[in-house]
């Protein structure tokens, strides 16, 4: 596996794969690589005859207040686990790489970005502005065949998908299955931030979303009534939502029934981890 910095090494190295007809599937991430980000390299491994991983810590997609210099970092170990999971290509730029001086375009993507985790009384809409404009970037700069995004980050793969769709991109985008721990907990780099006994609260946000999706099996339609079934397990183990809501599964409406598309999206603070999780109720994402 090659480690390359600068968008023509990425490109240059590319260049003669796609004209050998070898597919190209990014994985784009901020680092601090976790089993969640393996498997995405694993499954773009699989349907891939190259394998680019990002790694950029984005800080157009942090707040002011966010934890931007305290963010986990440790390329060394990041690049050991992307070789032994068969990445071919490590693409490291530097922030003057991705934002030059002079940078100064944004893409927005209007209507899915104001609501959950864009509600501008959380992080905003400009974090996925940051989100949206640094993915943009990603790829055009190594112009993959596909690109693999997590279940768990089901905003910002609904966000991207429509980014994707409105500006023509050639590129399909994968949205895989969230990884979890044996308890539920939604693997995530901010994870580490969890002191013991946050961590032993953190899997309510699990557990509220299978009570929920018990009572739509069990035949409850009401969005009331679902949402309630959630929140008695996020009440149980003390912890306060920062959202907990129901949202179509294809463009974040609100819902007052649930259906087979409905996504059920909750978000909690535990002492300095923001911790986001969702599953589509009665469907079959996780």
């Amino acid at each position: 596996m090659r480690t390359v910095r600068s968008v023509a090494e990425l490109r240059a190295a590319l260049d003669p794969e796609r004209r050998a007809g070898r597919s190209i599937g990014l994985v784009p991430t901020m680092g601090a690589l976790h089993e969640g980000h393996l498997s995405l390299i694993r499954r773009a491994r699989e349907e891939s005859g190259v394998v680019v991983v990002s790694l950029f810590v984005n800080p157009a997609q942090f707040a002011p207040a966010e934890d931007l210099s305290a963010y986990p970092r440790d390329e060394e170990r990041d690049i050991g686990l992307a070789r032994a999971e068969g990445a071919d290509l490590l693409f490291a730029p530097s922030r003057d790489e991705v934002y030059p001086d002079g940078f100064v375009t944004t893409v927005v993507v209007d209507g899915l970005t104001g609501v959950l985790c864009g509600d501008s009384a959380r992080r905003g809409p400009e974090h996925f502005a940051g989100v949206t404009t640094v993915v943009a970037k990603l790829l055009h700069m190594a112009q993959p065949d596909r690109a693999y995004f997590g279940q768990k980050d089901a905003q910002q793969a609904i966000v991207i998908r429509r980014m994707v769709r409105d500006l023509d991109m050639p590129v399909e985008i994968v949205v895989a299955p969230t990884v979890r721990e044996a308890d539920g907990l939604a693997l995530s780099s901010r994870n580490a931030y969890l002191s013991p006994g946050e961590r032993e609260r953190a899997p309510a946000l699990h557990r509220a979303l299978e009570a929920a999706d018990e009572a739509v099996m069990a035949g409850e339609r009401s969005a009331a009534a679902v949402l309630a079934a959630a929140r008695r397990e996020l009440d149980e183990a003390g912890v306060e939502p920062e959202y907990l809501e129901l949202r179509s599964a294809s463009d974040l409406r609100p819902v007052e029934h649930v259906n087979g598309s409905t996504l059920l999206a909750v978000a909690a603070r535990l002492g300095r981890a923001r911790l986001i999780d969702n599953k589509v109720l009665g469907g079959t994402h996780q």
